[in-house]
C-alpha cells in the first residue's frame, strides 16, 4: 500500500468529493503490520509515566495493539459509543477548509499508509501511526472530543476571516505538541510528541526548551517549527480550560493579533507563566551543525 508522496492538488482517483478513500485493510501486508507493532510496544514503553491520564485511557479503550493496523471499521464501533466520533481513511494531507469540515462533523481524518520500516524515527508526511495511535486515543475523552468539534468550527470561521495561520499555532501548540499539567506532573497530549520515541523524552526531560503555561493569545502569536524539536512546548492547565477558551468568540481576538507581531519560536516574554526556561541547547548545536 506504501506509495512515494501523499500529498495531493485535488482528491486522487477513487477518492470521494470530501476527500475520504475506503481503508482497504485487507491490502497491508505482513511488513506493515509488524512495522505498527513495533511502533506501538516502542512507544508504549515510554509513555506509561509520560503520557498525559486521557491519553492513556483512550489506548486502553480502543485496544489499538490487535496484533497490527487497526480496521477503522472495528475502531469506529468502540470510538462512536464513547463520543459520536469515527475516524475516516484520506489518502494523505487534506486542504484545511475539508480537514475543518471533517472535524466539525465528529469525523478525524487519517492517513492509511504507514511508514516504511527504515523511517521509524522521522516522517515527513503523517501517516496512520500518527494518526490513529497519536490523536484518536484523545478523542475517547469528551472534553477533548468537544474541544477538537469547537477548533473544527473555528476554522470554518477563521478561513472566511484570513485567521488561518493563528488557528494553526493553536492547533500546533495544542492537539499536536501539548502538555498537560497533572497531579503527577508535567505529562504528554499532543500527537506529534507521543508518537515520536525521541520527543517523548525531549519534551518533558530535555533542558532545551521553553515550557510555558498556555495563554491562548500567547500561542496564536507564536511560530513553530516543523523541521526539528520543538523550542517551546505550553502546558495546557487542563483540558476543561481547553474548551473553556475555544468556546470564546474569537473575533476580537483576531482583531487584538492584528496589531501585535509575531513571536520568535524561542521567546519568553516578560508576562509568560515560565514552567521551565530552556537553555535553548538543542537549536543551537543544530543550527551550529547545519551552519
Amino acid at each position: 500500500m506504501t506509495t512515494d508522496s501523499h500529498v495531493f492538488a485535488s482528491p486522487p482517483a477513487g477518492s470521494a468529493a470530501d476527500w475520504t478513500v475506503p481503508q482497504a485493510w485487507a491490502d497491508y501486508t505482513a511488513e506493515e503490520h509488524a512495522t505498527w507493532v513495533t511502533l506501538y510496544e516502542r512507544q508504549m514503553a515510554l509513555l506509561q509515566d509520560r503520557g498525559c491520564p486521557e491519553f492513556l485511557a483512550g489506548l486502553n479503550a480502543l485496544d489499538l495493539h490487535g496484533g497490527g493496523i487497526p480496521d477503522f471499521a472495528v475502531l469506529n464501533e468502540k470510538l462512536s459509543a464513547l463520543t459520536g466520533w469515527t475516524v475516516v481513511a484520506v489518502p494523505g494531507l487534506v486542504p484545511e477548509s475539508v480537514f475543518f469540515d471533517h472535524l466539525a462533523e465528529r469525523r478525524f481524518p487519517a492517513g492509511r499508509f504507514i511508514r516504511r520500516a527504515d523511517q521509524l524515527d522521522y516522517l515527513q508526511e503523517p501517516d496512520i501511526f500518527h494518526d490513529v495511535f497519536g490523536h484518536v486515543p484523545m478523542l475517547c475523552d469528551p472534553v477533548f472530543a468537544d474541544y477538537m468539534v469547537e477548533y473544527g468550527r473555528g476554522g470554518q470561521r477563521a478561513a472566511g476571516l484570513g485567521q488561518l495561520e493563528q488557528l494553526a499555532r493553536l492547533y500546533w501548540y495544542t492537539v499536536e505538541f501539548g502538555l498537560l499539567e497533572t497531579p503527577a506532573g508535567l505529562r504528554i497530549c499532543g500527537a506529534g510528541i507521543v508518537s515520536s520515541a525521541t520527543e517523548s523524552r525531549f519534551a518533558l526531560e530535555s533542558p532545551s526548551p521553553h515550557r510555558i503555561g498556555f495563554d491562548l493569545e500567547r500561542v496564536m502569536r507564536t511560530r513553530y517549527r516543523i523541521d526539528d524539536f520543538q523550542q517551546t512546548y505550553f502546558v495546557i492547565p487542563s483540558l476543561a480550560e481547553l474548551l473553556r477558551v475555544t468556546l470564546e468568540d474569537f473575533t476580537p481576538v483576531y482583531a487584538r493579533l492584528a496589531e501585535q507581531p509575531a513571536l520568535a519560536i524561542d521567546a519568553v516574554l516578560p508576562g509568560d507563566r515560565v514552567i521551565h526556561r530552556g537553555d535553548q541547547s538543542h537549536a543551537r548545536l543544530a543550527s551550529a551543525a547545519v551552519g
